[in-house]
């Protein structure tokens, strides 16, 4: 019997062990001394609610599946029939080739062929690496058409702190402005955090707050990164998620859609653009024929 995800790739180093899948190169497992830091799956089970898995050419949703590109209207296959949308990419549930394997690290690549809705070619490669630090990801894609592509890329770990619920635990979420939705999750507006329920800059416990949010404006490190904390007050288990300054959005999620998630664990997305990007522009990359981007985020255990 092969498993959902196909072959399982497992790499250890400085006291973290991850396994990553074949099966959309997601991040099925990481821990550190055995304690877990992200919440995964089983070998025997495929991902629900998005757990570990890389997003690419586009995170979040598209509004309908439709956008125009350079004078041209496309039109998406609609992965999310719910609300109507194309949600998350096309990588998620491909099958990923192995690059490099090392005791420490795994590198993965697809080569997403052009289709319907997105005729472009892209080289996609994922490099999973676990060091002192922690966990270092980085997402790339190589633009192999002859024309320029729209791209933007993401990720969807559940970060985890003890079993749960997340009422309890502190989070710090160093954000000034969260995104306004309509009932379809579309973006429509901004609002600065500044006395609303979602003010996380200042390590504050989650208690009721649902979130189903994406946060911008993020203040950085003297290296550019953005740092967003979980931690357990009562056993003092924390865990870090750092993005990259390409990385100008982040999707928190309390999971409540997600019956063996709901508020048992946080999703922290980094996000290179928001919902919706393909059709507003907004954050949205572009690919020239030949050129490469990459961007990095990681996890790191706290003491």
């Amino acid at each position: 019997m092969v498993a959902p995800t196909g072959d399982q790739f497992e790499i250890s180093g400085a006291g973290y062990r991850a396994v990553v899948t074949e099966g959309g190169a997601a991040l099925r497992v990481l821990e550190q001394h055995g304690r877990p830091l992200v919440a995964g799956f089983g070998e025997d089970e495929m991902s629900s609610g998005g757990r570990g898995q890389l997003l690419m050419p586009w995170p979040n949703r598209l509004r309908d599946g439709r956008y125009r590109w350079q004078g041209r209207d496309l039109q998406l296959a609609l992965t999310e029939p719910s609300r109507g949308h194309a949600s998350h990419g096309l990588a998620r549930w491909v099958s990923w080739t192995l690059e490099e394997h090392a005791p420490h690290s795994v590198s993965l690549v697809h080569r997403l062929m052009a289709q319907s809705g997105y005729p472009w070619l892209l080289e996609l490669r994922v490099h999973y690496v676990l060091s002192a630090d922690g966990l270092t990801v980085t997402q790339s894609a190589t633009n192999l058409a002859g024309s320029a592509a729209p791209y933007a890329s993401g990720a969807h770990p559940y970060l985890r702190v003890g079993d749960g619920p997340v009422d309890d635990w502190e989070l710090t979420l160093p954000a000034a402005t969260r995104c306004l939705v309509d009932d379809r999750l579309i973006p429509v507006g901004r609002e600065d955090v500044g006395d609303t329920d979602h003010d996380f800059r200042v390590a504050r416990p989650v208690r009721q707050v649902r979130l189903d949010d994406a946060f911008t404006d993020l203040e950085r490190d003297d290296d550019g990164r953005a740092t967003v904390l979980v931690r357990d007050r009562t056993s003092g288990h924390g865990v870090a998620l750092w993005v990259d300054e390409r990385h100008r959005w982040l999707q928190l999620y309390t999971g409540e859609a997600v019956p063996e998630l709901a508020r048992r664990a946080i999703a922290v997305e980094p996000m290179t653009a928001p919902a919706n990007a393909f059709a507003s522009g907004e954050d949205l990359a572009t690919l020239e024929p030949g050129e490469e981007l990459a961007v990095s985020w990681g996890i790191r255990a706290l003491d």
